[in-house]
């Protein structure tokens, strides 16, 4: 482990409270908000969670009132944030605080370990901002500033380097005011130690950052190659009745998108022409249940939704009909579920489910 000063520490905060955005989780010490704002920013960038924050402390402007709100409530404004398991932890913890523990925030590391969903990072933001208990963050923005600044070489996501990351981040960090120095790193990973193109002449380390000297800024952090993407192809049964009717159901197996609302799904193992979708199973068990008089491609090329361990490729497939289920829907009832951005962005393009 490189040596040790208080230089690092004291140059990052100084630069912090020049440079930082103001931010409204910034002007708290509430664990509530510090909480609630972590969560939506794991895997989110700052511009993307911002208004989610601010509709989620308007909505549920205490732990209790979260705790008691419907999951599909909290879903439903969750909507395009991805990683939906993040919205069900958040309610599943809140609930736990306010039943379990009678409504007392965890106020230590150790206990804010106790809540689902939070892991390393979000307890050691939360202890050291709410509590200035001296618990160092590691996250992407961390790994960047420290492999680059002390030339660590060791993949961010081994075993090994979890472990070396945490110990130098845990040696770097300032005890009198662990929260402003948390918050510092990661500040300057996000605004100015970029993944790509940084500006390493004017940096505030330039004259000792070990990947600048040797001219490896571009190659660190080193990360393990990821494992193979895999691809599904979907296909969505957009019912619509006469009487403008249509079937959204929900998605109980674990998994993508669990609890969200989709249109009657046909996962194929690649893509498949009208004769070859009427064959299977899935759309003769949709026949038998409607009467359809017509059904059409909406998109002839897949819409391809990217996600972290799997790529979708999906069609729409309009179809048209005068029988419908029980189960039916209005189509001007649509925006009270829960859909997943997929889902959201087909609804919001096609005319025909425009009220």
């Amino acid at each position: 482990m490189p040596k040790i000063s208080p230089f690092f520490s004291n140059k990052l905060i100084a630069w912090y409270l020049q440079n930082r955005r103001m931010l409204p989780w910034r002007t708290t010490s509430n664990p509530y908000f510090i909480w609630l704002s972590e969560i939506i920013l794991q895997q989110t960038r700052v511009a993307q969670g911002l208004p989610y924050y601010l509709k989620f402390i308007k909505a549920f402007p205490t732990i209790e009132s979260l705790a008691e709100a419907n999951e599909a409530e909290i879903l439903k404004l969750w909507q395009g944030l991805g990683y939906y398991s993040r919205a069900r932890n958040l309610h599943a913890a809140a609930k736990f605080v306010v039943h379990d523990l009678e409504g007392a925030f965890p106020g230590t590391y150790k206990e804010l370990l106790q809540l689902k969903g939070v892991g390393d990072y979000t307890a050691s933001a939360i202890a050291s901002i709410c509590y200035s208990e001296p618990a160092a963050v590691v996250d992407g923005n961390v790994y960047r500033v420290l492999s680059r600044v002390f030339g660590v070489e060791t993949p961010i996501n081994s075993t090994q380097g979890i472990k070396d990351f945490k110990t130098l981040a845990q040696a770097l960090l300032d005890p009198s005011q662990p929260g402003t120095y948390n918050q510092a790193i990661m500040e300057f990973g996000a605004q100015y130690c970029v993944p790509q193109n940084p500006v390493c002449q004017t940096c505030i380390f330039s004259d000792r950052c070990e990947a600048y000297k040797t001219g490896k800024v571009g190659l660190l952090p080193v990360k393990l190659k990821k494992s193979t993407i895999k691809k599904r192809y979907f296909n969505y049964m957009v019912i619509l009745s006469e009487d403008r009717q249509t079937i959204l159901q929900q998605r109980k197996q674990k998994g993508i998108w669990q609890q969200l609302y989709e249109f009657p799904l046909i996962e194929t193992a690649s893509e498949v022409t009208l004769k070859q979708l009427q064959s299977l199973e899935g759309y003769r068990s949709i026949s038998e249940e409607i009467n359809i008089t017509a059904i059409s491609l909406y998109n002839n090329e897949p819409v391809v939704h990217k996600l972290s361990h799997q790529h979708l490729y999906t069609w729409f497939w309009i179809v048209e009909c005068l029988q419908i289920p029980a189960n039916a829907i209005a189509i001007s009832s649509m925006d009270d579920y829960a859909v997943p951005v997929l889902i959201e962005n087909f609804i919001s393009n096609f005319s025909g489910m425009k009220n």
